[in-house]
């Protein structure tokens, strides 16, 4: 590790690596320093008795050739390396409800979206249709998830104060397909009235455009960034945890690794969690109004998931997620959940190998959990750099949600226990110390229709030379962290610029793979 570089980025996740990438691509020096013992915040995956598992990707959207997500793939050279599972055509995603023996899918490709509901709800092909074709709309007001120059949130102000709940309602008044159109809303803890319908929109769209599970695990997406970020002179560096940061005159002049050693530069950008840079830098270098308004961003509800090491040749992979509800008129409300009610959803997963037979090897489930539930353990720190026992207390009540998880699964797969071998649990605390985030926020702060700039973050800083990036910038979600990452580098090298030097990219890199 040198002395001095011109950009340092703190934390690799999927953001700080994008930006990484691109500005070393720049022909600047930049140094990557990541505390865990992985890269790639919620890509990093960890294995159980030679089981890989995912931290917090678990599919993805617009990767077919063309979409928004394959451009910005492509552009970072990562696309070749890639290994990809396809899900199903015809239902991605899927839909139940306790009490109901119907599947409801969320399918591939619009008109394929359309026929499959239609199917289900024949007098609501009309509601179906005009659904879809808002969420085409929205997305089209965002110009850098389709490769457009221009701001990150457009120039429509009225779209960010539209809710998610109450469009759909406003489309229908089926109450059960209300509940099917917002049934995959656990990806971005949907909040009935909070939620705008922006944030519904840029999550949904993508994944009806084309949907994937990474083989062997998301992390492959870390490896392929961390191999071109080197290629291009970048560097990155492990059990780095930054944990102080001197500040000078407004300007940051250099950041202090866990280890003592000291590292200067020119341009900082900050891939760690906003209020924990704040703190580290010092709160009297920024104004008052400024920390307090950051401190005061409320953080998503976090999450509660285990992950089941199957017994071999027991239960049948699914290449598609479940999405389970109780009560189909509660589809909002599952974070609403009392001690007895709890679970009142779930989603289930399943990893996929680049060889992959009829047989499943693992199950995720996932499911909503309060902070304060583990808030009594929260002083302790457990990672694999820093083994920590939180106790007997904290094994037991782990065991307890697990049993209670899995009863609510097995209305569903009536013999999974029989299937499984071992089960592994991630509480709000493991998302904590594992990713960074405040109180274990699956997806940053929480974006409010009644107040749109509350949660708004700008890549810019009052330091000058301090930058932020990350999903707490936009959007969370690969798709909506790759932007974060353009988004920031934007300020740096300028926006128009950027965006056709990406465009250039791909299209230089399609010809040259047509012409080969």
């Amino acid at each position: 590790m040198k002395s001095h570089y011109d950009v340092v980025v703190i934390g690799s996740g999927m953001g700080g690596l994008v930006a990484a990438n691109i500005l070393a691509r720049e022909g600047r020096s930049v140094c990557v320093l990541e505390k865990n013992n992985q890269y790639g915040g919620n890509l990093q995956t960890f294995v159980r008795e030679r089981t890989i598992f995912d931290t917090g990707v678990h599919y993805l959207g617009g990767l077919s050739k063309g979409q928004n997500l394959y451009r910005y793939f492509d552009y970072l050279d990562i696309l070749d390396g890639l290994h990809l599972k396809k899900l199903n055509d015809d239902g991605f995603d899927i839909i139940t409800f306790d009490n109901d023996t119907v599947s409801y899918p969320h399918a591939q490709g619009y008109e394929n979206f359309i026929t499959q509901l239609t199917a289900q709800f024949p007098e609501e092909k009309s509601a179906i249709t005009t659904y879809c074709s808002k969420l085409k709309e929205v997305c089209h007001k965002f110009p850098l998830y389709n490769l457009e120059e221009g701001k990150p949130y457009g120039n429509d102000a009225e779209i960010f104060q539209q809710s998610a709940k109450e469009y759909i309602e406003s489309i229908t008044t089926n109450t059960k397909l209300r509940a099917v159109l917002a049934g995959s809303n656990l990806l971005y803890a949907g909040d009935p009235d909070k939620t705008p319908l922006y944030v519904h929109a840029l999550s949904i769209n993508s994944y009806i455009e084309s949907a994937y599970r990474c083989a062997d695990g998301g992390s492959q997406i870390t490896k392929l960034l961390i191999r071109r970020l080197r290629e291009h002179g970048g560097e990155a560096y492990k059990h780095s945890e930054v944990v102080d940061m001197t500040c000078e005159n407004k300007q940051l002049k250099s950041v202090q690794v866990k280890d003592g050693t000291i590292v200067s530069g020119d341009l900082f950008i900050s891939n760690i969690e906003p209020k924990h840079t704040l703190k580290m830098i010092g709160e009297e270098h920024f104004r008052k109004s400024y920390n307090y308004r950051i401190e005061q961003m409320e953080s998503t509800i976090s999450a509660f998931s285990i992950h089941i090491v199957l017994k071999p040749e027991t239960f049948k992979y699914l290449n598609k997620n479940y999405y389970h509800f109780k009560d189909y008129r509660k589809v909002w409300e599952g974070h609403k959940y009392t001690k007895e009610s709890w679970p009142e959803t779930y989603m289930i997963s399943m990893g996929v190998r680049k060889n992959q037979g009829e047989w499943g090897e693992q199950l995720t489930a996932i499911t909503y959990m309060n902070y304060d539930e583990v808030a009594v353990w929260e002083n302790t720190v457990n990672t694999v750099a820093h083994k920590n026992e939180r106790g007997q207390d904290y094994e037991d009540f782990k065991k307890e949600k697990t049993e209670k998880l899995l009863d609510e699964l097995e209305k569903k797969f009536p013999d999974l226990r029989n299937c499984i071998q071992s089960v592994y649990t991630s509480t709000p605390l493991s998302y904590r110390d594992y990713i960074g985030c405040n109180k274990g926020s699956m997806y940053g702060y929480v974006k409010d229709v009644n107040d749109p700039l509350k949660s708004f973050i700008s890549p810019r800083t009052k330091i000058s030379n301090l930058y932020f990036t990350g999903q707490s910038l936009n959007m969370h979600g690969i798709l909506g962290v790759t932007i974060s990452g353009v988004v920031t580098c934007s300020e740096i090298l300028g926006g128009e610029y950027l965006i056709n030097k990406i465009k250039g990219a791909t299209s230089k890199q399609n010809k040259e793979k047509i012409t080969a």
